[in-house]
Formats: C-alpha cells, sequence, structure tokens
C-alpha cells in the first residue's frame, strides 16, 4: 500500500487505536473556570449520572483541537478555550492537540487534564523549546516535523475543531478540510466561530463558492458554530454525504483495508 493510501485509510477509520505509553506527564495547574475531577471517576462514571447534569457521552473518542500558541486580545478567545475543554470533559472525550502549554493550546489541554480526561499532544521537537513552558500536561509525543505532526494527530482524531488561531491553525484546518473534500476521510470538521472571529473565512470561502472554485457540497464539510456545546452537537449530528468518488491508488487492492483496519483496532 503506498504511503496515500495508507494515510487515507488511516484517517477514515474511527480513532480506536490505543494510546502508546505515556513519554511526559505531570499535574495540571489550576486555571479558572477549571473543574478538576479525580481521574478515576471521570473514567468510571457516566456523564451526568452523579453532577445532576443532562450532558451525554459522545460518539467521539477524541477530538482534534487546533488552536493559537497565543491567548489573542479577547478574553473571549481564552473563555471558550476553557469552555471547550470542559465540555470535552463532560461528553467522555479526550483531547488531541498541538502539544503546546502556552496560549490556547495550554488552555484547553489543562481544562481537559484537570477533568480527568486523557490528553495527547503531538509537537515537533524543533518546536518544544519554543511552544512548551514548565511542565506539559497528559501525553506529550515529539515528532520529526509538522507533517509527522499533522498526520498523527488526525489519525487519532475522530472530528476537528479549531479555536481561533493564526497562520498554523489555518493551515492545519484547511489541510483537513481538503483531505474531506478529496474523500481521504469523513470526519467531521468545525470552527467555533467565537465573537465572529471565522467571519471572514466563511465569507471568503462562500465567494470561493460564488465564483466557482468551490462546489456546494463541499461548502458543507465546514460546520460552524459560536459555542462549544453548540458546535460539537452539530458534529456529532453531521452525516457526510460530500463523495467524489475518488479511490486512493491500491488501498482497495489485495484486501488490504479491512487488514489495516484490523491492526489498527486490535494494536
Amino acid at each position: 500500500m503506498t504511503s496515500t493510501a495508507a494515510l487515507a485509510v488511516a484517517l477514515d477509520a474511527p480513532a480506536t487505536t490505543p494510546m502508546p505509553a505515556v513519554a511526559l506527564a505531570a499535574p495540571a495547574a489550576t486555571i479558572a473556570g477549571v473543574t478538576k475531577v479525580p481521574k478515576e471517576a471521570a473514567e468510571t462514571v457516566p456523564v451526568g449520572s452523579s453532577s445532576g447534569g443532562a450532558e451525554r457521552r459522545s460518539r467521539f473518542r477524541r477530538i482534534c483541537v487546533y488552536c493559537g500558541s497565543a491567548k489573542g486580545k479577547k478574553a473571549s478567545y481564552q473563555d471558550a478555550a476553557v469552555d471547550l475543554g470542559n465540555l470535552l470533559v463532560e461528553r467522555g472525550i479526550d483531547l488531541v492537540y498541538g502539544g503546546g502549554s502556552i496560549g490556547l493550546m495550554g488552555l484547553v489541554s489543562h481544562a481537559v487534564h484537570a477533568g480527568g480526561r486523557h490528553v495527547i499532544g503531538i509537537i515537533p521537537k524543533s518546536l518544544m523549546p519554543r511552544e512548551v513552558t514548565g511542565e506539559p500536561v497528559g501525553e506529550v509525543r515529539a515528532v520529526s516535523g509538522m507533517h509527522e505532526r499533522k498526520a498523527e494527530m488526525a489519525r487519532f482524531a475522530d472530528a476537528f475543531i479549531a479555536l481561533p488561531g493564526g497562520y498554523g491553525t489555518l493551515e492545519e484546518l484547511l489541510e483537513v478540510i481538503t483531505w474531506a473534500q478529496l474523500g481521504i476521510h469523513k470526519k467531521p470538521v468545525g470552527l467555533l466561530n467565537v465573537d465572529g472571529f471565522y467571519d471572514p473565512l466563511l465569507s471568503f470561502i462562500d465567494l470561493a463558492v460564488n465564483e466557482g472554485f468551490i462546489t456546494e457540497e463541499a461548502r458543507h464539510i465546514i460546520i460552524s458554530a459560536p459555542t462549544a456545546k453548540e458546535l460539537v452537537t452539530k458534529l456529532e449530528e453531521y452525516v457526510p454525504d460530500y463523495d467524489v468518488g475518488l479511490v486512493w491508488e491500491d488501498q482497495k487492492q489485495n484486501n488490504l483495508v479491512p487488514e489495516l483496519e484490523s491492526r489498527i483496532t486490535s494494536s
């Protein structure tokens, strides 16, 4: 199987790959708005069963969150990162993210870890001195470069959410949208559109549709909402109906697809 075919299979398979051994672990720092729950309780008590909440456990095992290594100028961006982390905990969802301990990355990862869910950060070795300060939370996997980082984040995730961010966030977001457009995966992709942060991007995409560069069907790959709760609910309800009919090279030959899926599930 070619590398492209293997990527297509791995990305479209449910994120059932067991987490590797913890490389780096540390207690979460105290952050305003984060409710710390013992890890054992988070893993064994059904969501809402003891707290009186009505939240249900998600169909997603892990969600990949793309976001800035800066906090942004508005407190609402920071609040949204913490709110998203708390919601993942409520829904019983683990976090995959870029591995940094600063900016919005640090806020969302600390919120999820403080709530007792598993956190896996994937970061290039070259970026660790820049984006990891102090002790990281959860599991940190150091990889060789940006391409491996993005492929690993996508492989572990069942869905993708972009918080506000800069060039890196946009690049990661647009790549998984493109992969969905090309049929490499069918996982939902969402924008947490805090205070209209992504309105200009959505307007540009609508312009590209109107000018004939993006199809109406492909436009609906992107899901957006102003709050974490509304966005995750939309992602849960997402049914992929966009199919370009592409088969990536040799991925269907020699029964390799079921074989690889079996390896991913059982490894």
